[in-house]
């Protein structure tokens, strides 16, 4: 079971494959490949690597990642949104979009399933600094929470990306002033808190519920990455049935490149 990735290692009467996992959003691959993506890319050796707001169409790049299949899901909008994954095994089947009317053009989330679990990269609408897309996020996120446990009821689910949403006030830096503004809404904050009922883990908050000043996105505003005033809006969630095999959450705050930084999930799976 789960055999297909990772590295191999002994233990406990059992046989565990550690699988390294790479959610980024680059805010446009084109340009976050002129900052040092590809070098990133091989060494940190990962076995799937999910990037969104890939900001292009078809055609208008050639990333050359040997030993990776690629899957893209581009916007119709030109130079919006997108997402895409490189993994070293190939999927059973991929699946683009969620087949609800309304979310279909816009390239946010890819589906790919395996033998054991199914991987799901996606994009969460930003709902606007005037929140003048908040219905339409809620509407998303309820779509979303039924089409991954429909998946979940099937096999375990990791579910990784830009979620656009800070879930607790640990998890930016300056809380009060944010509240109400898009991110950190009752509302959108609700919606995670449901997902995370529905029977999914934060796998970052699992291994580290108290930890502080841990960020996955700043302002390009002045020197503001430079003192770390951040958001924790990207995520690795798991399904609860498979919260054991978390071995690491981790966010690479040192990589640059684009306003998000990478973060990381090793997770083992094992056979007897």
């Amino acid at each position: 079971m789960y055999g297909d990735f990772g590295d191999e290692q002994q233990g406990k009467g059992k046989i565990l494959f550690i699988m390294k996992l790479i959610s980024w959003n680059v805010n446009g691959i084109r340009a976050c490949v002129k900052k040092g993506f590809l070098q990133y890319f091989q060494e940190v050796d990962a076995d799937i690597f999910c990037i969104q707001e890939t900001k292009l169409q078809e055609g208008q790049i050639d990333l050359q990642l040997e030993n990776y299949f690629q899957y893209w899901n581009y916007a119709v909008k030109k130079g919006y949104s997108g997402t895409a994954v490189f993994t070293k095994k190939k999927p059973l089947s991929v699946t683009y979009n969620i087949g609800t009317d309304g979310y279909e053009e816009e390239g946010r989330i890819l589906t790919l399933e395996f033998a054991d679990f199914y991987l799901v990269n996606m994009y969460t609408p930003n709902s606007q600094r005037d929140l003048a897309r908040l219905d339409f996020r809620l509407s998303w996120e309820d779509a979303i929470r039924v089409y991954i446990k429909e998946l979940d009821e099937k096999k375990p689910v990791i579910l990784c990306g830009d979620l656009n949403v800070a879930h607790q006030e640990i998890d930016l830096k300056n809380p009060k002033p944010n509240k109400g503004n898009s991110g950190f809404t009752e509302e959108e904050r609700g919606k995670m808190t449901d997902l995370l009922e529905f029977g999914f883990v934060d796998s970052f908050r699992y291994l580290y519920p108290n930890r502080k000043d841990s960020y996955t996105w700043w302002s390009y505003m002045n020197k503001v990455r430079e003192r770390n005033i951040g958001w924790r809006i990207d995520y690795f969630i798991v399904s609860e049935q498979i919260k054991h095999a978390i071995q690491e959450a981790d966010i690479h705050a040192h990589i640059m490149g684009s306003d998000h930084c990478p973060i990381v999930l090793d997770i083992s799976m094992g056979s007897a």
